[in-house]
């Protein structure tokens, strides 16, 4: 790549990422496409990208770590329940059409959206539900599932996360999107990097452009997160999945 390429890329990271860590996912919707349009194959990008995004979860983490938002068994519940799908799920994407799912994925991530601009109060408290053995149950299969997609199509998969921890679990978006940038954010995406890189191939001379732009944009959008609250990441996230759905249907 020459210079004027690498600045490129690295502003469409930030700017991607900066949007993600606000609005508790969908990094992939201008830098996964972008890194195609710049010549990379679909796998090769997948798995670059997944690279990239640990970036944004450190990030994230850092300015999240201050405000003590998350909570030490969702943490673990979250990893317990979420990387096996993952795994799984990059496994089984470079064999498999993405097209048809692409579009599905698409439509449901709109979905998404359509569901939190629907119901006013959603999201706006902190009110924990489901922390029952049947709760935690179902809740971790819906995690396995979204890992599953996260490992496999990677665009936006993080804000189904977001959204199943709100309406599960009874989470503000606040508190949502910092479980779900440090835990889909870097250790989710990094199963996927190192699945993705063992069966595949990772464009390791594009990666610490893309590294240096999602760590910035990861620890900027985690600030304007908090310091705005979760009443301003619920719209984010309204914007953010539509904009998503449309972008894998298109």
């Amino acid at each position: 790549m020459d210079w004027l390429e690498q600045i490129l890329l690295f502003l469409v990271a930030l700017v991607a990422n900066a949007f993600s860590a606000f609005a508790g996912g969908g990094a992939g919707l201008l830098q996964f496409p972008a890194l195609i349009f710049l010549g990379l194959p679909f796998g090769v990008a997948l798995a670059t990208h997944k690279v990239a995004t640990v970036a944004l979860g450190i990030g994230a983490t850092l300015r999240h770590l201050r405000e003590r938002t998350l909570e030490r068994r969702m943490t673990v519940f979250i990893l317990a329940a979420g990387l096996p799908g993952v795994v799984a799920g990059a496994a089984f994407i470079l064999d498999v059409p993405d097209r048809p799912a692409q579009t599905a994925l698409g439509l449901l991530t709109m979905g998404l959206g359509i569901y939190s601009f629907s119901n006013r109060r959603l999201g706006l408290e902190h009110t924990p539900i489901h922390r029952t053995r049947r709760g935690y149950v179902l809740g971790g299969l819906g995690l396995f599932v979204i890992g599953l997609l996260n490992g496999s199509l990677s665009s936006g998969t993080g804000l189904f996360c977001t959204l199943w921890l709100v309406r599960w679990f009874g989470l503000d978006y606040k508190r949502a999107v910092a479980h779900t940038l440090v835990l889909v954010g870097m250790f989710w995406n990094g199963a996927g990097a190192v699945t993705l890189g063992m069966l595949g191939e990772i464009k390791w001379s594009w990666v610490p452009v893309l590294l240096a732009g999602s760590f910035a944009g990861g620890y900027l959008g985690a600030h304007w997160a908090i310091i705005k609250g979760s009443r301003w990441i619920k719209r984010g996230f309204e914007i953010v999945t539509v904009l998503v759905g449309l972008k894998l249907i298109v």
